[in-house]
């Protein structure tokens, strides 16, 4: 009896999505592809193609697996105030960011839909809900907090070397006096460095949440 040929074997999804990551994170956004992938892999484009229908699916799996390395302890989530859980939050989706900085721009313009994506989501505004603040409220908070990590994160993955920031904040000192007095007199804190820019940028939207929600 002749049966069907049994080509190469299956590929467990978490190893594909994994090394789809690990390409991104080496090469950057645009040398993923399914061939890319599958050269990685060594194996061929049809055994990807039992997993997912075309790039932009292999894409938002893999953008929920990363999003899957954002610590999410519902438990610790349920004990602290609605402004810690969503400061941590958008903190640790930036550290993750930071970690797969080629990752950013693949969320320009998508909205992650997978399980963890959704999950996360839920939970932030569950307890966004469960605090009293109104759906339409809710919802813009979770759209500015995302948006803003994003933002943030885009600019993580091209920041210039350190070398350039020293040559950056010797210039700032370098300036005229009589032309950028204002500039001068803050240079020593210039440039701000990114993280810190995020952080403190992070404060002040959550602050203005309190103080609309008080």
């Amino acid at each position: 009896m002749t049966g069907r040929p049994r080509g190469r074997p299956a590929l467990p999804l978490d190893r594909i999505l994994a090394a789809a990551l690990e390409l991104v994170d080496e090469q950057g956004a645009d040398a993923l592809s399914m061939r890319s992938l599958a050269q990685r892999l060594g194996s061929g484009t049809a055994t990807l193609y039992r997993h997912f229908a075309n790039r932009s699916e292999l894409v938002a799996m893999m953008v929920d697996r990363m999003l899957g390395e954002v610590d999410f302890d519902a438990d610790a989530m349920a004990t602290m105030p609605w402004h810690q859980v969503c400061t941590s939050f958008a903190q640790q989706m930036f550290d993750v960011l930071g970690r797969h900085g080629n990752v950013a721009s693949l969320l320009i313009g998508h909205v992650p839909m997978g399980p963890n994506a959704l999950a996360r989501r839920e939970k932030i505004l569950a307890i966004l809900l469960a605090n009293g603040f109104p759906p339409v409220v809710a919802a813009h908070a979770y759209a500015t907090l995302s948006r803003y990590v994003l933002g943030f994160a885009i600019q993580l993955a091209g920041s210039a070397a350190a070398e350039h920031d020293a040559r950056l904040a010797a210039a700032f000192h370098e300036l005229d006096p009589a032309r950028y007095p204002a500039t001068l007199a803050v240079a020593d804190d210039l440039p701000v460095p990114l993280e810190e820019e995020f952080a403190y940028g992070l404060r002040l939207i959550v602050a203005g949440l309190e103080r609309s929600h008080g």
